[in-house]
């Protein structure tokens, strides 16, 4: 077939750059039918794209109308009593409500995928998960930053030599990490230091005596208060504008805190011992929730999802990964990585490996499953339907849960 003349090809270009129009100059109607085929976690980030995609959501109320249709499944599951959704409450409200509830059954019984890569030259003992971003380091004399969804490494900051990196966290702007005594912070608009490292040591501040017995790890909340666990079993609590201890938090146990984490929108103190126990105090009352042992062995890292009251993610040196009920601290589920590989692609930096994930019944015999597909669980962190983990080796994990 001989192909049109140079005049007609152009002529077709022109009519064709006309008819594909930017997508910002499409009508409000013609927006509001490609976003009702949209599922709620589309339809919530296509509210942060722009101004006129905002506006075209809310205005044709395709968000309320979703919520709709999901209190009329959620009644027709369960009987009139069980339902707590509501829309007489904010739009928002209701959104966020569905969005933990999804969260909360993915991590308990939906399909999980597992991703691996090698991150580190030696280690990767930390991680943190935020905005959709990975942060992993502490081995080796570098930090890098990741993308969960190709898994490639998007900005790499190095540590001075011959310091250990202690821990790390990080936010829109800046990473800050506890490099041997000093407090350094790393722009993410650029690979320096913001500040000299001899500037980063402070010699004057608050010091305080949290704890009797040596403190084993820490955790501030937004209020200002500063939590710390001792090898006694017991937290103190501590305003971070007083030398003064607020409050004790006393457990049954005599064992070793060696995780905290605390939920800002609940009040509740999650803590996890030496001993493999898991226990919660509510700071409103001071008081002791529930107390329960996991593990036989230490639990390492416990973390949730901001704003989530329901679901909390355990691990530890046994290297399962549990899913605990807030409220109540029953596990809901076992998880391990199943040692069938499923595929193979790259990500720039090597090969990253995709396997199933797997959900272990409360009769198996964890001692009996070979030590080389649940290597310990050093740290993790929690994402929407996700959860990052680090092992003490060079690989990083990436737990993805298909509600």
């Amino acid at each position: 077939m001989t192909p049109p003349p140079t005049a007609d090809r152009s002529s077709m270009r022109r009519r064709s750059d006309v008819d594909a129009k930017p997508v910002h100059s499409l009508s409000h109607d013609i927006l509001c039918i490609i976003f009702s085929f949209l599922d709620l976690f589309d339809l919530v980030r296509c509210l942060a794209v722009c101004k006129s995609w905002n506006y075209a959501i809310y205005k044709s109320e395709i968000l309320r109308t979703f919520c709709l249709r999901y209190q009329k499944q959620e009644m027709n599951s369960a009987s009139t009593s069980e339902v707590s959704f509501s829309l007489e409450k904010p739009l928002l409200e209701c959104l966020e409500e569905i969005a933990m509830e999804r969260h909360k059954l993915a991590l308990e019984k939906g399909r999980i995928r597992v991703s691996q890569w090698i991150g580190h030259s030696v280690r990767a003992e930390q991680c943190r998960m935020k905005m959709g971003l990975i942060l992993t380091g502490v081995g080796d004399k570098v930090m890098r930053l990741w993308s969960p969804e190709n898994f490639r490494c998007l900005e790499e900051y190095s540590i001075p030599e011959k310091v250990p990196l202690i821990d790390f966290d990080f936010d829109v702007g800046k990473i800050v990490g506890l490099v041997g005594k000093q407090l350094c912070i790393w722009s993410r608009s650029g690979k320096r230091s913001i500040f000299p490292s001899r500037e980063c040591t402070f010699e004057k501040g608050l010091c305080m005596r949290m704890l009797p017995g040596p403190v084993t790890c820490l955790c501030v909340n937004d209020d200002q208060l500063m939590f710390g666990g001792s090898l006694l079993g017991n937290i103190g609590v501590s305003g971070l504008r007083s030398d003064q201890r607020v409050v004790m938090l006393r457990s049954r146990n005599t064992v070793g805190i060696r995780t905290l984490c605390y939920n800002d929108s609940s009040r509740l103190v999650f803590a996890g011992s030496t001993a493999g126990h898991v226990y919660c105090w509510d700071l409103r009352t001071m008081k002791s929730l529930w107390e329960s042992r996991v593990s036989p062995n230490v639990i390492y890292s416990l973390q949730h999802l901001q704003n989530d009251r329901s679901s909390l993610a355990v691990g530890g040196i046994d290297g399962i990964l549990r899913i605990l009920d807030q409220n109540t601290g029953t596990v809901r589920s076992c998880c391990m990585m199943d040692s069938r590989l499923l595929s193979t692609h790259q990500n720039g930096l090597g090969t990253v490996e995709e396997r199933r994930g797997k959900r272990l019944s409360d009769e198996t015999p964890i001692d009996a499953i070979d030590r080389r597909n649940r290597p310990s669980i050093t740290s993790l962190a929690v994402g929407m339907k996700k959860i990052v983990t680090t092992h003490n080796d060079k690989f990083i994990r990436l737990w993805k849960f298909q509600s």
